[in-house]
């Protein structure tokens, strides 16, 4: 039986050491061999060198180098499509999500057969309100416009088992929403809950850009829901302005015809005028996803990959004989 741990990393030098200690702390002690697969997703500091240090000290070790960086949602498809494991875990290597969590998701797989086991968060420690206040949002925004129900509070943490895995592959849409992906997959699955901690150190690779951005991914890529608000607002304001009209007409034809204010109907021109750009670009969004799709470009490109040997479960020590 074979464990694969899959670990993206951009700019992760001062939380790698002691990443790497406490993940193979907990791998040895599981019944199973396992392989580490790091992604180093163009990291600009010291995070190639100590990747390849790491491989070097120890063979279970895989360092998969990208050419530059494509993005974590690359990274973790990159490991994912390269993994021989019987079951897959995918966690960061920042220690918000903790690997002593890898030893309760390998037993509920190997003793519940559940497909995938995935961490939910019951806290989110080092967060501002702001950040817990938009991820509220946005995941009870997705769990009303998505056709997949995607478990709320639950990041990319998760064991996978190997037909759940081999699902996932067949997923090949260049726009990756990947806690969609995992959720489109199906099988059957369980939430282990936990604490999740502060950052152990360096910065986080995610600002309120990105988080927007990526949950345009989200949406755009898991429901049409913003098209369909289009159509029924359309259809709305198209019945108020008939109805208005028609009051406008009858007025007219039996008290006169009234000069209008012109400061409401200039503020209206602007509001419709408004209401059809922001469509406009909601539209623009799922045409540039399309028009990106039909390029078909890989994923990503590989540079460098330097091969894992996975390493076996440590034996447990015979007791000696007194005779």
């Amino acid at each position: 039986m074979l464990l694969s741990v899959i670990v993206p990393a951009y700019n992760e030098q001062e939380v790698l050491p002691e990443f790497h200690g406490r993940l193979k702390a907990v791998l040895r002690d599981l019944p199973c061999q396992h392989e580490i697969l790091y992604v180093n997703d163009g990291s600009r500091d010291s995070t190639l060198t100590l990747l390849e240090g790491l491989h070097a000290k120890d063979p279970a070790v895989g360092v998969v180098n990208f050419s530059r960086n494509f993005g974590k949602e690359a990274a973790m498809t990159a490991g994912l499509d390269l993994a021989r494991g019987d079951a897959v875990v995918v966690i960061d290597a920042d220690l918000q999500d903790p690997p002593e969590l890898i030893a309760e998701f390998f037993r509920i797989w190997r003793d519940e057969g559940v497909d995938v086991v995935y961490a939910k968060r019951n806290s989110r420690s080092g967060e501002s309100w702001v950040k817990k206040s938009t991820a509220k949002g946005f995941y009870w925004v997705m769990s009303k416009v998505s056709n997949v129900e995607i478990p709320r509070d639950t990041g990319d943490f998760r064991l996978m088992s190997r037909r759940a895995l081999e699902g996932l592959k067949q997923l090949r849409e260049h726009h990756r929403f990947m806690k969609g992906l995992f959720a489109w997959v199906g099988f059957p699955s369980r939430a282990v809950l936990y604490e999740r901690d502060a950052r152990y150190a360096g910065e986080t690779k995610w600002n309120y850009l990105k988080l927007w951005n990526f949950s345009l991914e989200g949406i755009t890529g898991f429901s049409i829901a913003p098209l369909k608000i289009a159509t029924y607002l359309g259809l709305i304001v198209s019945i108020f302005a008939a109805v208005l009209g028609t009051r406008i007409i009858v007025e007219t034809l039996i008290f006169g015809n009234d000069v209008p204010g012109y400061p409401s109907l200039f503020s209206a021109v602007l509001f419709f005028g408004g209401v059809q750009l922001f469509f406009l670009g909601i539209i623009g969004e799922y045409l540039g996803r399309v028009f990106n799709e039909t390029k078909k470009r890989p994923l990503y490109l590989v540079q460098d990959h330097l091969e894992a040997k996975p390493e076996s479960a440590a034996k447990p020590k015979e007791a000696k004989s007194d005779a």
